[in-house]
């Protein structure tokens, strides 16, 4: 039989002659439990979040994004990428041209909104269709001497734009010529293929051109703002990254999803860690309990941790029985709490029992467990716990024999 063990467990689960102590190591297990449970569902909850926003932005954002460093545009086929094709998680390599364009309609109302070239032999399929009323391809191809165009649903409503119609669109470099040369402003004229809906994260509308009329709009023969990767793996973005960094050199900007979205992304990790910080002050509170608690005992056992002394326990084998209690505290708050959490997290990620409104994008509060997030909130309690119980564990290796049995 473990002696350390076994005076621990007796300490800590017998009756106590002062209840008080009963009632701190209470509080303790209560508080380490409620702390646990609650930040492994918190956390959940921020890592769900996360997931969805991160999933909306990805219809819009790609997994890697490739532009020159110091330049607006660059070659549509420069040799240099032909390493990029060859990376062994790079799955697909599509360039783009996007910039700020004026949207205006045959009623003579425009709009400031983000036209987007993209290069699909003439049709599209939009990633944020899969979340949209109309789904298909568009065909973005020249009909009738006329490119297509699809804009936004929203953008359709606010100018009463149906599929067919006709409208203009005005590059920031049109109007440059146009100021320089002291001539009209030329506007290029497109139709209205289609139009997608998605709920929108960012502000901002965002019409899809062919790269070919792209070219055309915003006078970049030959060349394009930048290409979009996508990957095999999402989640193998920072490597995938650092890998091409090494291979394009310093003339070229490689950013991954994360960066594109860089502030949002942080706000909401800083959201996230900020609250783990502030619901771990429960856990400490309780921790703070368990210095009580345990002094309290030290001070009730004093005459026997001195008849174990005198027996010949090391003082190290009795700091060992009072570490021990707190271990022992700790372990029962985090295996109850720690359930507790996962469990209402499962729950809520298979039921939906706390719903959101009905204007978010999402019905209920998403959850997402993350295991790692477990064992750091796990083992930082742990740690505390053991923690707490060393300045307790100290006074009973301090204790004195002969003093402790001539004061009792």
């Amino acid at each position: 039989m473990n002696v350390v063990r076994f005076i621990s467990s007796r300490y800590l689960f017998s009756k106590k002659h002062v209840s008080l102590i009963s009632i701190l190591t209470g509080i303790s297990i209560a508080g380490i439990t409620i702390g646990t449970a609650l930040l492994i569902v918190i956390l959940s909850v921020f890592n769900g979040f996360f997931d969805v926003i991160r999933g909306f932005l990805l219809s819009f954002d790609p997994d890697i994004r490739i532009v020159m460093a110091d330049e607006p545009a660059m070659n549509q086929y420069p040799d240099l990428l032909d390493v990029v094709r060859d990376h062994p998680d790079v799955s697909e390599l599509t360039p783009f041209i996007e910039g700020s364009v004026m949207f205006a309609s045959t009623e003579g109302r425009n709009e400031v909104v983000t036209a987007r070239g993209v290069e699909r032999g003439g049709y599209i399929r939009l990633k944020e269709l899969e979340n949209s009323v109309n789904r298909g391809v568009f065909d973005l191809s020249v009909q009738n001497n006329r490119p297509g165009v699809v804009i936004s649903e929203a953008l359709s409503n606010r100018f009463g734009i149906d599929p067919g119609d006709e409208t203009a669109l005005l590059s920031t470099v049109g109007m440059r010529r146009a100021l320089t040369q002291f001539s009209a402003p030329r506007a290029s004229r497109f139709q209205v293929r289609g139009s997608y809906s998605i709920q929108q994260i960012l502000e901002g509308d965002v019409v899809y051109i062919d790269l070919v009329a792209a070219q055309r709009l915003f006078n970049m023969q030959n060349q394009v703002t930048g290409y979009d990767l996508k990957l095999t793996d999402t989640d193998k973005a920072p490597q995938v990254k650092r890998d091409l960094e090494e291979l394009l050199g310093a003339d070229y900007t490689v950013s991954s999803w994360y960066d594109l979205q860089k502030p949002l992304y942080d706000v909401m990790m800083v959201e996230k860690w900020g609250s783990y910080i502030i619901l771990m002050i429960i856990i400490f509170v309780a921790a703070l309990n368990i210095v009580g608690s345990l002094t309290m005992i030290v001070l009730q056992k004093r005459k026997d941790i001195g008849i174990l002394i005198s027996m010949g326990m090391s003082k190290k084998r009795v700091r060992q029985i009072f570490q021990a209690q707190g271990f022992r505290i700790g372990l029962i708050g985090c295996g109850i709490g720690g359930t507790a959490g996962i469990l209402l997290a499962l729950a809520q990620q298979q039921f939906g029992l706390v719903k959101l409104s009905s204007a978010f994008i999402i019905s209920a509060y998403p959850v997402s467990i993350n295991p790692w997030d477990i064992l750091l909130i796990l083992g930082v309690t742990m740690l505390l716990c053991v923690a707490a119980s060393w300045y307790p564990s100290l006074r009973a290796a301090a204790v004195e024999p002969a003093d402790a049995v001539r004061n009792e």
